[in-house]
Formats: structure tokens, C-alpha cells, sequence
């Protein structure tokens, strides 16, 4: 396996990713479009979800695709990101077809960042207004860090953000992953620099500080009060499934997501995994096999992503926490 070309969830041709951000308000919001409506499922793995529209991505519902896929900070006020884009997408034309109305079919997550030092007294909604202008600037390329959804993220001692990798496995098949990284739990081990995902490190992608140590004896201390978290996430891919085997890509990856952030998965975390398919190539081997490598490729990346989302994150005025980068570097 080997990263895309551009180590972003965008080298599985026919999607794109649009961020919105509010600095004064310290928040914003991401959009996974895709050309065509694409297969999508999702796996709950934290305590404190915030949802919208993920009851009907079981393999049982009538709608198996999606036109698009929202990450938003804004607790539950942040829902309304997906309202912005559905009204866009409606607007274009697009969505599920019931009689001569389409409705378009976005389902999205939320994370927690109304604590931040960002000015939330706002007396009209924005998110809205961020889905619809991240919805507007999509495209296969875009940065990392403190933006988009990761805008108000934080981790335990660090500012979190948002963070992306990729990889093209031997067979041709590519997956890739998106995340807004606001973790109760750490992802640099200990008091030092490295990362809990550094044996998944490529190409020096964020810092090459090799591997740290820890003591397994202490307990988790973070600073973040209990309540204020969540990682929002979603891994893609090129290959054909189902909505089954795109349930199944979506619980792999959480693995990722223990690799990286320490805990995960947390009663005060709402962790979550969207999962996303374009069906431009079958997989070749139907014993299985090849779904297993999905699964951990989809699992690497998401480590991956969590990192580079921490590493290039950048200070802003009243922010609460360091940067890595001011911090370590």
C-alpha cells in the first residue's frame, strides 16, 4: 500500500470536500460531495452521538445512497449544516425522486466546540449558512488543520482539527479517510511530541518524531470537561459494495481510531465513522480477502488522518489550548 497523490480522501475519484469556518465564532463545517449519489453506512462508537439522517444508512432501509456527507462543530446547533447543503443540492436539482420532488439525502454528524474561546452569542444560527458556503467551495483539493469542522476542535492538552490521508492498495483500489479530531483523549503520547499513530506515519506526514514512550499505569486525566468531545469521521473508497460491506468498512476503521486517540470511544465521546463507496471498481477477490484489507486500510488511514489533523492545526486569537506545533515544535 502506498498514499494517493494528494494523501487526501479526494484521491477516490468522483469526490470532493468543502470546508467552511467562522473564527470568530471558533467553529465550521465540512461537506463529502460526490459527482454521482454514492453508497454511504455509518458506525456509532462512542457514548454522546449527534446525528442527523443515520437511521436510514442501515442495509435494511429503503434509500442506499447519499449525495452528500456533513461534519459540523456546533453541537446540536450544528445539525442545521446539512439543512444549508440539502437546500443546495435541491436547488441543483439533485436528491432521492418521490413523485415530481427530489429530496436530497445528506446525512451528517456534529462535534462539541461551544467551549473554546469563540464567541457564540449569535443570534441567528450560522451553520446553515457554513454548510452552504463549504458546500460551494468543493473541491478535490483542500487543507488541513483549523478548518472546516476541525475550526473549534481540541483534544486533551492540544487544539485538535481536521485531518486526512489516503492509500492505493496493490490491487488498484483506493480508500481514504476525512476527520474532525475533538477527542477527549490524547493522541501524543505522554508529556512528549509523538504521536499514538506514529507506527502508521508515511513519508514524514506529521512531524516523523518516531515512536514515544508512556506509562500503562496512569489513568486518564484530561483536561476537557466531560461532555465536550467527539471524533467525526469518514473513510471512502473506490470499490463496489453494498450497503452491508459499507457498515462493515465503517466499524473497521473505528480501529483507527484506537490507534490514534487515547481513550477512544469514550461515554462522553459521540465517535463515529461515516462510510463511503463510489462503486467505480469491483473487488476482484470474492473469498473476502479483499474486503479485509479495506478494512484495515481503512483503519490506517483513519490513525493517520487523526494525526495530521492535530499536526497542522494553527493558533488563533482566545484559542484555550496549544498547537502542537507551538507547543513541540
Amino acid at each position: 500500500m502506498r498514499p494517493g497523490a494528494k494523501n487526501l480522501i479526494t484521491d477516490v475519484a468522483g469526490l470532493r470536500v468543502g470546508n467552511a469556518e467562522d473564527h470568530h465564532v471558533k467553529t465550521g463545517a465540512t461537506v463529502l460531495i460526490g459527482e454521482v449519489p454514492f453508497t454511504a453506512a455509518v458506525h456509532v462508537m462512542g457514548g454522546a452521538p449527534g446525528t442527523r439522517e443515520t437511521d436510514l444508512l442501515s442495509p435494511d432501509k429503503l434509500v442506499q445512497q447519499v449525495d452528500a456527507l456533513v461534519l459540523s462543530g456546533g453541537s446540536a446547533f450544528g445539525l442545521d449544516s446539512a439543512s444549508g447543503v440539502v437546500d443546495e443540492l435541491r436547488a441543483e436539482g439533485r436528491g432521492f425522486l418521490v413523485g415530481d420532488q427530489r429530496v436530497p439525502i445528506v446525512p451528517g454528524a456534529i462535534l462539541f466546540d461551544l467551549l473554546n474561546g469563540g464567541d457564540k452569542g449569535w443570534d441567528v444560527n450560522p451553520y446553515k449558512a457554513l454548510g452552504r458556503r463549504a458546500l460551494a467551495v468543493a473541491s478535490d483539493q483542500f487543507e488541513l488543520g483549523t478548518i472546516g469542522a476541525g475550526t473549534g476542535a481540541t483534544v486533551d492538552g492540544l487544539k485538535g482539527g481536521l485531518g486526512s490521508a489516503s492509500l492505493v492498495l496493490e490491487c488498484g483500489i483506493t480508500v481514504g479517510a476525512l476527520v474532525a479530531v475533538n477527542a477527549l483523549g490524547a493522541v501524543t503520547m505522554g508529556e512528549g511530541p509523538e504521536f499514538w499513530a506514529s507506527p502508521w506515519e508515511m513519508d514524514g506526514e506529521f512531524g516523523a518524531r518516531g515512536f514515544g514512550t508512556h506509562d500503562p499505569t496512569l489513568e486518564p486525566r484530561p483536561e476537557a470537561g466531560l461532555g465536550e468531545n467527539t471524533t467525526i469521521a469518514i473513510v471512502a473508497t473506490d470499490a463496489d459494495l453494498t450497503q452491508a460491506q459499507a457498515t462493515r468498512l465503517a466499524t473497521a476503521a473505528h480501529d483507527g481510531m484506537a490507534r490514534a486517540i487515547h481513550p477512544s470511544h469514550t461515554p462522553f465521546d459521540g465517535d463515529l465513522v461515516f462510510a463511503a463507496a463510489t462503486g467505480a471498481k469491483p473487488l476482484p477477490d470474492d473469498t473476502g480477502f479483499d474486503a479485509l484489507r479495506l478494512g484495515h486500510a481503512a483503519a490506517t488511514c483513519l490513525a493517520r488522518a487523526i494525526a495530521r489533523g492535530v499536526y497542522e492545526a494553527t493558533p488563533a486569537e482566545n484559542d484555550t489550548l496549544p498547537t502542537w506545533s507551538a507547543r513541540f515544535s
